[in-house]
């Protein structure tokens, strides 16, 4: 009976001695992991520079993805996605791919990559905050578009930290004022309010033509009137 209860004791004792299970660190941001590509877009610029005053299209590869100049063939825009990036990637290179070229309107999407590397929605929301503070500088009433971290099949296990971090993000947009919170959800989802399967690529993350389809038929209202 008494080595039981020894046997007992030292099985409590070595669990409250084990290390806790740690959550998942968030992946860091390392915007020099761009440095190539941001050169690339100002070797482009330098070739063919942007008009003043287009409609900047900007963030992870959902922008680089989107063929721009065919969805908006009689707009002028100029579309600045690098493909794995996350907000406070664009917002480091602020100044280099948006800020040089005054646009009218930035259109932005990022933040499905924070969200899948493990950021939690608060960070998301304080890195979007840093993101419109910092492209706000010399323009302070810029108007943004933020299309709303979308849903998607390869990432459908997130759906409620991408849902939070969409709700924090458009209060702070309330706060922040001129900026146009487009939810995409409505759009992307089947009649079981799932990920629409013909929208998507096989990878079941990134839009196919029919998922850009819809997005600039959301867009498009917002950037002509603007």
């Amino acid at each position: 009976m008494q080595s039981t209860a020894a046997a007992l004791t030292c099985l409590l004792l070595g669990a409250s001695m084990a290390p806790a299970v740690r959550a998942k660190d968030p992946k860091p941001c390392k915007p020099e992991v761009w440095a190539e590509a941001i050169a690339k877009f100002e070797e482009e610029d330098k070739k063919m520079p942007p008009p003043k005053g287009g409609i900047m299209f900007l963030g992870s590869s959902s922008i680089r993805g989107w063929n721009t100049n065919k969805w908006f063939p009689d707009l002028p825009v100029v579309n600045r996605g690098f493909g794995g990036s996350q907000i406070c990637d664009s917002t480091h290179y602020a100044d280099r791919l948006v800020n040089i070229h005054q646009p009218r309107i930035v259109v932005f999407y990022a933040g499905d990559n924070d969200i899948a590397g493990g950021k939690s929605p608060e960070q998301v929301r304080d890195d979007f905050h840093a993101f419109v503070e910092k492209v706000r500088g010399p323009q302070p009433e810029l108007p943004i578009v933020f299309i709303s971290i979308k849903p998607s099949i390869a990432r459908w296990k997130l759906a409620d930290k991408i849902k939070e971090a969409n709700r924090l993000i458009q209060e702070d947009i309330e706060e922040l004022g001129n900026i146009e919170y487009l939810d995409v959800w409505p759009a992307m989802l089947d009649e079981e309010g799932e990920p629409r399967e013909d929208i998507f690529v096989e990878d079941g993350l990134h839009l196919n033509e029919d998922g850009y389809k819809i997005w600039t038929e959301l867009v498009m209202p917002l950037v002509v009137k603007k």
